[in-house]
């Protein structure tokens, strides 16, 4: 069997989890928690990260941050987890979802500025497959209209755009530590990164359930009290130690995805040239860091022909997400722009491969002989 996903394990979790145990701070913001947050700050242009139990977390502090509510608009794209659109609509606004690009499944940066009316307040572009959104038109648009950018970089870590790291580029942007992503914090975890300076204080009191906490602790006020709205939004520290143990070894987890990613797409090729797969597209601005590996194929029942080739040998290959505007909540929550032209077509072509720190080139083969197998049918 050849499992879809296998959580990143770099063997030092383990120490550091029973250092975390054992210390006296075990609720949050501890060493582990200061020692991350530091990581990231040394490595990325922005001006502050708080660790989150997860992106969920992250992108619900950026709207409480934006002071979102009822009767306000937030453009996004459709082809995203449902955390994307949940922390907004949970703040009462209309989810407008755009169509995305057929070449890197991004939300279609050209429809934005027609999908902007007098309530939009916030542009939240999905960075799909750790593959950057066209972020200068994106923002662009935003500094014409006033609005504010929400990065949902869940699955960018490690991924630039013109040099720049996802997640930076935005007023805010929020990272996923899921066990799916490329580096985890124990199964859930997610950061805030907070790239405009007017939301830092007010980001630390809503983190601490809407408290001036961490202010008392630096020894700025000699008490602390009630003084926003807020949540409870601190992962505690035996996560901050797993996730410390990933990022020391976060340089040779991204140089074995970066090989599994590029062993599956040079086995695949041939196939690519003769029509009869389409493999992911990089646009020449974008590192991407090798989150997922995917292709498509020419429909949905094609797609279901070779899900099924793939349980019959027990390997783990799925499709990702149900376009969100064709859900239950999106229907009661949100919108359509204009034509869905490639949201649903698209999502309903793509299969996901197995992809995890550690996948052996045995097992990529494995799986790609199912694809050639397939494609002579």
């Amino acid at each position: 069997m050849i499992h879809f996903n296998k959580p990143p394990l770099s063997g030092r979790e383990e120490k550091y989890v029973l250092e975390a145990m054992k210390s006296l701070k075990i609720s949050g913001d501890g060493a582990f928690s200061k020692r991350c947050q530091q990581w990231f700050e040394e490595r990325l242009p922005c001006k502050k990260t708080l660790l989150t139990p997860s992106c969920t977390h992250a992108l619900e502090m950026a709207a409480l941050l934006l002071e979102i509510k009822e009767g306000d608009e937030v453009i996004m794209p459709s082809y995203t987890f449902v955390s994307t659109a949940d922390a907004f609509a949970l703040r009462g606004a209309t989810i407008v979802f755009v169509d995305i690009r057929p070449d890197t499944l991004n939300i279609d940066e050209k429809l934005i500025e027609r999908a902007i009316t007098p309530k939009t307040k916030a542009i939240v572009p999905v960075h799909y497959a750790g593959v950057a959104c066209e972020m200068d038109t994106i923002m662009a648009i935003a500094e014409k209209h006033h609005l504010f950018v929400v990065e949902d970089a869940a699955q960018g870590f490690a991924s630039t755009y013109k040099g720049k790291a996802l997640g930076t580029i935005g007023h805010l942007g929020a990272f996923s530590f899921h066990e799916t992503k490329n580096i985890t914090s124990g199964g859930e975890g997610g950061l805030l990164l907070i790239n405009d300076e007017r939301f830092m204080h007010r980001a630390e009191i809503i983190r601490e359930k809407g408290t001036n906490r961490s202010q008392f602790f630096r020894g700025m006020v000699d008490k602390y009290s009630w003084v926003d709205i807020g949540s409870s939004y601190l992962p505690c520290e035996l996560q901050a130690a797993y996730l410390w143990g990933q990022l020391e070894m976060s340089d040779v987890i991204q140089e074995s995805r970066m090989k599994s990613w590029k062993c599956y797409y040079d086995t695949l090729i041939p196939l690519a040239k003769k029509g009869l797969i389409e493999l992911p597209i990089m646009p020449k601005e974008c590192v991407h860091n090798a989150h997922m590996f995917y292709f498509k194929v020419k429909d949905l029942d094609m797609r279901t022909q070779l899900l099924d080739a793939f349980k019959a040998v027990s390997i783990g290959a799925v499709f990702h997400y149900i376009p969100l505007h064709s859900a239950p909540a999106g229907l009661k929550f949100g919108r359509f722009f204009e034509e869905d032209n490639y949201t649903t077509k698209e999502s309903e072509r793509l299969v996901r491969l197995p992809m995890y720190f550690g996948l052996r080139e045995q097992e990529i083969a494995e799986v790609c002989d199912v694809i050639v197998k397939w494609s002579k049918h």
